[in-house]
């Protein structure tokens, strides 16, 4: 065994030769994957919302590096020690706050294949499997969302970077020249304004800025009125405007309201709007023949987005996007020096060459994985108990005097407030994730402080959603 420094290729640290250093990762592997299988078949015991203040983690670890190796038992150890109790655990069956997402079991390995296999997408030759599987990946999940053929598909990271690109390729389609010359401040987006965020962040990341950007204003379901749409883009083009985009939103942040996309495409193709779909969340229930009908119209978009990440069990982060004008997200973005110029094929996929990211993980493997794991029938079943559930805690929230349902419930969230004032209702929130059983988050609507649960996870039980209710009746009667 080398104990000196020298630099040999053989020895990766003193006192470590590569063989030692694969035979400490093979036991610390086994010890890994025994820690995650407890941890996902004993999740309820730990606290949804750790019990710690800011700062606590930083002050319990070590203000600098360490110059000499440590063991992965000493790792490990402070992983559960230290760092285990300053987590959010998103992967509790009670966590339903936001949009629940889950790491489910045939991901997680898939993960562990891609960190092992460690390549980096750049083009075709980089790495065929990264490239050709994403296509084949992105290729099932368009069918099971009922989406054309001629739809193509790529992956991202979130769905604020893939409503980025859409809004930079509706740009490339409306002003190509901006691409080399820059700012063009007459570009008008519209979107409702119960949209996620990351449509005015879009904007103000491809240089538009806020000011161009046009908020809806919503029905009383809170779904963007394509009548008043009309009115904005007519008044933006009587003061010299360009309106060049739309983003409707299937399944909204708020209350997963869904926008009238058909209506709103009609629209879009009288003015020549480049039509984005945000179906980050509810996209996914498309994959339900008796949901499919919450995309009909989404034919006519130029681009939509779903985010496996959010509710069919695949592990942050993985963003599908899709788009029917793949040649104009291209020109928007393809820039190939002679560094990463590949061979001419025409049967080669170059991922670079449509987006802003040039290294790119192998994220179509985890869902791959869970795709081949679960079957469209068994997301089908999961998501069928989701939706069930959250009708059911519906209909106790209108059954039950205290409480009002504040918005439709058309998928796995109910927005429901008690019926006092909004210093109550943060009361009753701080009060019901103080337990540590459950973790549920707010938002705001029509002025007022509402609560919202969100079904989501892969292992939430009906007896997660009575216990939670239950909390709720117990904190209201404490107020």
């Amino acid at each position: 065994m080398a104990t000196d420094n020298r630099v040999d290729g053989t020895s990766l640290r003193p006192g470590l030769e590569f063989a030692e250093y694969v035979e400490d990762f093979r036991r610390a592997g086994h010890e890994a994957v025994e820690w995650i299988a407890s941890y996902l078949e004993h999740a309820r015991e730990y606290p949804v919302l750790p019990r710690v203040k800011p700062g606590d983690l930083i002050d319990a670890l070590p203000a600098a590096a360490p110059d000499g190796g440590e063991s992965f038992d000493t790792i490990l150890d402070d992983f559960q020690q230290k760092v285990v109790p300053a987590v959010t655990h998103w992967n509790h069956p009670r966590f339903l706050a936001y949009f629940a997402c889950t790491g489910s079991t045939p991901a997680i390995v898939a993960e562990m294949l891609s960190a092992a296999l460690n390549t980096n997408g750049l083009h075709w030759i980089t790495s065929p499997a990264v490239a050709e599987l994403e296509k084949v990946a992105m290729g099932w999940l368009r069918q099971w969302l009922g989406l054309p053929e001629g739809f193509f598909g790529i992956i991202y990271d979130t769905a604020s970077v893939s409503t980025m690109h859409a809004i930079a390729a509706a740009r490339e389609m409306a002003a190509p020249q901006f691409r080399e010359n820059g700012s063009q401040p007459n570009l008008v987006v519209y979107t409702s304004e119960q949209s996620h965020s990351s449509v005015e962040k879009g904007a103000i990341a491809i240089g538009l800025g806020q000011k161009n950007v046009r908020k809806i204003a919503t029905d009383e379901e809170f779904r963007m009125r394509p009548d008043l749409l009309f009115q904005a883009i007519e008044a933006d083009l009587a003061t010299g405007l360009k309106p060049f985009c739309v983003v409707a939103t299937v399944g909204t942040t708020s209350t997963t309201s869904v926008d009238p996309v058909s209506e709103i495409a009609d629209v879009a193709e009288k003015y020549g709007l480049w039509f984005h779909i945000d179906a980050a969340y509810a996209g996914s229930a498309a994959i339900l023949p008796e949901y499919r009908h919450i995309l009909a119209g989404a034919e006519r978009a130029h681009s939509l987005v779903m985010n496996p990440h959010k509710w069919m069990f695949t592990p942050v982060d993985l963003s599908a996007f899709y788009t029917r004008r793949p040649d104009i997200l291209r020109r928007a973005f393809s820039l190939v020096p002679e560094y990463l110029r590949p061979a001419e094929d025409p049967k080669a996929i170059n991922l670079m060459d449509y987006g802003v990211p040039l290294g790119r993980r192998f994220r179509s493997l985890k869902l791959w994985f869970v795709m081949r794991y679960f079957g469209r029938e068994g997301i089908q079943h999961l998501l069928r108990n989701h939706i069930q559930w959250a009708q059911e805690f519906a209909m106790w929230i209108d059954a039950d005097q205290r409480f009002e349902r504040v918005a439709p419930a058309p998928f796995s969230v109910v927005c429901f407030r008690f019926k006092g004032s909004d210093e109550q209702n943060k009361a009753l929130l701080e009060r019901v994730n103080a337990t540590g059983e459950v973790f549920l988050s707010h938002t705001a609507l029509k002025g007022q402080y509402v609560l919202r649960i969100a079904i989501g996870n892969l292992g939430t039980t009906r007896d997660d959603v009575v216990r939670t209710w239950e909390l709720l009746k117990e904190s209201a009667a404490a107020l």
